[in-house]
């Protein structure tokens, strides 16, 4: 077979982006395929557009606060129209570096169309078949939408459409309260609509029950609605407007329906059938190194079987480029995973939680917990809401959950201790800017090493510990 290109990647998101352009840098052809909007989820609905709107929606909640420190503030007033731009600006900001013409100027060849498999080592764009000894499946994933009664019957939102609401929900009914369905609820109960969350299991059920209680009181407070309950039904109403009813016969009336129940991989109408391509549950099997059951074709981020993360499938496109550029074997290894629901306060969680680590180390596990109430930066802006918790198998750091203001900021060292690339005594003594929250994780790695540094209690335990533990300088 004479082949037209290198590799070929189909699909244009986080992970299609980094493969190709990782393999275009090392000199290989690549021809790149994309049928909808450069950047794909993350950039067009979803990390990006999700982050301006919690953004605006800070600053109105702030407003709130009309009497805080000594000063008064007026009562925010918010403008849609305005929400609405900064959306849209963000976006339009960050579209360049996922441009169609960046990754051309990158050496791609960018062929815009669907991509259909007729052959092992063919793809159809179009008119066009292009032809490779590697090819990368980065199709993306879709919004789930559960088999509900009458959902069809009226115009609810996903997180793709959700971003072209031309007026504020008056009141937006949300089903399903994971990462997605807690940070839109927040959201958009600071802008002014009404909120309410159904949720038939746990909230935010991968992440420590401990920090998503943190949250939910805090929501609550904000006057966010939580109902357990499964939707089994939805009923139109008058203008617009619906009701929601449970399996256990409670009804919710709304303006607006968000469904945030989950992701499906996007792999139907490629033909994948065709060529042998194996599919489980939701989404391509793969092996450790993102090798479908045909060896030479790729399948990364959303659309294969695993965790569906914008930093996992920029992790998993740069390790697919390296092992076609260079015939390195590459692994993933997810003992470091880390990932962030960015409610206020943020839920931030690395490696493994307390309880997957008690399953795994029993009574080898020990928790290291440390309060924001502690935190001397905290204390001074006033905001002492959340904790850390670190689980550690002997002085292995295995897991760290943290719940509080920018607490994904705070996940950065445990990638490097639980990976084995730092350790607790040393971070324990290390340097750290004063006043900073940063401080909480060196205090928890100090914990880890108190029982071998002091021994026993001595005397003047306390202000010892506190005087180690913050090494400020007198």
């Amino acid at each position: 077979m004479r082949f037209t290109h290198d590799v070929i990647v189909i699909g244009a998101g986080a992970a299609g982006l980094t493969a190709a352009g990782g393999c275009a840098l090392f000199g290989l052809k690549v021809a790149l395929i994309e049928s909808h909007e450069m950047g794909g989820e993350c950039l067009n609905n979803g990390c990006v557009p999700s982050k301006a709107l919690i953004a605006a929606a800070k600053r109105a909640a702030v407003a709130k606060e009309q009497d805080r420190f000594g000063i008064q503030m007026t009562a925010a007033k918010v403008s849609w129209d305005g929400v609405h731009a900064h959306v849209h600006d963000a976006i339009a900001q960050i579209a360049p570096h996922d441009s169609q013409e960046r990754f051309e100027e990158m050496g791609c060849d960018v062929y815009r169309g669907h991509a259909s498999f007729v052959g092992k080592k063919k793809v159809q764009v179009d008119d066009v078949v292009l032809k490779a000894p590697r090819i990368v499946i980065a199709t993306g994933s879709q919004p789930a939408i559960p088999p509900i009664e009458g959902i069809e019957d009226i115009p609810y939102l996903t997180n793709e459409n959700i971003w072209d609401l031309d007026q504020l929900p008056q009141h937006l009914v949300i089903i399903g309260g994971g990462v997605i369905g807690m940070e839109m609820a927040q959201s958009f109960r600071r802008l002014g609509s009404e909120v309410t969350v159904i949720e038939p299991g746990e909230l935010m059920g991968r992440d420590d029950p401990e920090s998503v209680a943190v949250v939910v009181d805090q929501m609550k407070s904000e006057e966010v609605m939580f109902v357990t309950g499964k939707a089994t039904k939805v009923t139109p109403g008058a203008l617009g407007s619906f009701t929601v009813t449970l399996d256990d016969g409670q009804e919710i009336a709304g303006t607006h329906l968000l469904v945030a129940v989950g992701r499906q991989a996007r792999i139907e109408g490629f033909g994948l059938g065709k060529i042998g391509v194996h599919t489980g549950r939701n989404g391509i099997l793969v092996d450790a190194r993102r090798r479908s059951n045909r060896k030479h074709i790729y399948a990364i981020g959303d659309c294969r079987e695993g965790p569906r993360l914008t930093h996992v499938a920029g992790y998993e496109g740069s390790n697919v480029a390296l092992e076609i550029t260079l015939g390195l074997p590459t692994r993933v290894d997810w003992s470091a995973l880390p990932w962030c629901t960015y409610t206020d306060p943020e839920v931030a969680q690395i490696g493994m939680t307390e309880a997957q680590a008690r399953e795994e180390f029993g009574d080898r596990l020990t928790v290291i917990r440390e309060g924001f109430d502690h935190n001397e930066r905290a204390i001074a802006e006033g905001d002492t809401r959340g904790h850390i918790k670190v689980m550690t198998a002997g002085k292995k750091v295995v897991g760290a959950s943290i719940v509080g203001k920018n607490a994904g900021e705070l996940l950065l060292p445990y990638t490097q201790l639980i990976t084995g690339k730092a350790s607790t005594f040393a971070l324990g003594s290390a340097v750290i800017a004063y006043p900073t929250r940063s401080e909480i994780t060196k205090a928890a790695a100090f914990s880890a090493w108190e029982g071998t540094v002091f021994g026993k209690v001595p005397t003047g335990y306390a202000k010892t510990r506190a005087w180690f533990r913050r090494m400020r300088p007198f």
